[in-house]
């Protein structure tokens, strides 16, 4: 009997015990993790950009295009499939980086001792991981032409090149690329480099597209040239000098490096055209090391001047370097 008392005392025991213990289990704090909603603003991009225009206009002003353009690319078929490039990683989120717009300018007053503009180089040591605003500081200067259209004078700006041995940047839009597919070739045979300068070319540049939309532009005209020259581009220049750190992503993630310029004058006005001496004087004047030169091709006065313009650069011991 006396064994029986002690075997029903350790079951009272044991139960009490096992109540407490689930008690106690209940108290405890689960894990934190994210909530779905949270999950779905880490990953969702905001739905449209900022398209804050820049308080000052840009120097590499919109070209103008003819009234006779075209509107779309050619539709007939290129005799071989189309090779696609670059893709953006379906995982890439770039709605974290900010879409300010920002219009790129230099002050032609402010230099350094070699010259340089000193805005350029500001923004140089700011955004040179993905954009070139000057380049280097040896005494060599690189020679950029922004194609929107053709108005007849880049074959005399090519033959000017071969003469001078002297190898350029050529940034075209969609639209000089399907109507002068004679020139993208010969600028190709003869060992310059072709660059990315958009589809559209925005007036309020790239940062006024979604992101979707500013992938798209760039990789049009990407796959156009690359299908039909067999070129693959890697160098864009922004629309108007417009840009944002976003884009700036965007591009990189397409593997392209954006570049801009360290001189600029207003030669695109083709009905309003600065005399020869006048391009000679501003060109040759703003001489400086690493200096990239923006160039519009529809420029009578820039063909002209060009030849004399790398006599006088070279007589001051400048070189001419190929973009790399």
């Amino acid at each position: 009997m006396k064994h029986f008392k002690i075997y029903i005392s350790l079951i009272i025991i044991m139960l009490v015990a096992c109540t407490a213990c689930k008690r106690n289990d209940s108290n405890v704090i689960p894990p934190a993790s994210t909530s779905n909603q949270e999950q779905t603003n880490a990953t969702q991009p905001t739905s449209e950009p900022t398209t804050n225009e820049p308080t000052q206009g840009p120097t590499d002003a919109p070209t103008q295009k003819p009234t006779d353009a075209p509107t779309q690319a050619p539709t007939q078929s290129p005799t071989q499939p189309p090779t696609q490039g670059p893709t953006q990683s379906e995982n890439t989120d770039f709605s974290s980086i900010t879409n300010e717009s920002i219009s790129f300018w230099y002050s032609r007053g402010q230099r350094n001792e070699l010259g340089q503009p000193i805005s350029a180089v500001n923004f140089q040591e700011q955004y040179g991981q993905y954009a070139d605003f000057i380049k280097g500081n040896d005494k060599v200067i690189y020679l950029t032409f922004d194609e929107g259209y053709e108005n007849g004078f880049s074959g005399k700006i090519l033959d000017t090149l071969k003469e001078k041995n002297v190898k350029a940047v050529f940034f075209v839009t969609l639209d000089f690329a399907t109507r002068e597919p004679e020139l993208v070739r010969r600028m190709i045979a003869e060992g310059h480099i072709i660059g990315n300068h958009s589809c559209k070319h925005p007036a309020k540049g790239m940062p006024s597209l979604s992101t979707q939309g500013h992938i798209d532009d760039v990789m049009k005209l990407h796959n156009y040239v690359l299908t039909n020259f067999g070129y693959e581009m890697k160098l864009f220049r922004h629309p108007a000098g417009i840009y944002s750190e976003r884009s700036f992503a965007i591009l990189d993630s397409l593997g392209y490096r954006s570049v801009f310029w360290s001189f600029a004058h207003a030669d695109w006005y083709v009905d309003n055209q600065p005399s020869v001496q006048t391009t000679l004087d501003r060109t040759t004047g703003e001489l400086h090391n690493g200096a990239i030169y923006l160039l519009h091709a529809v420029s009578e006065s820039n063909t002209n001047a060009l030849a004399q313009f790398i006599d006088n650069a070279r007589a001051k011991g400048y070189e001419f370097g190929k973009y790399y």
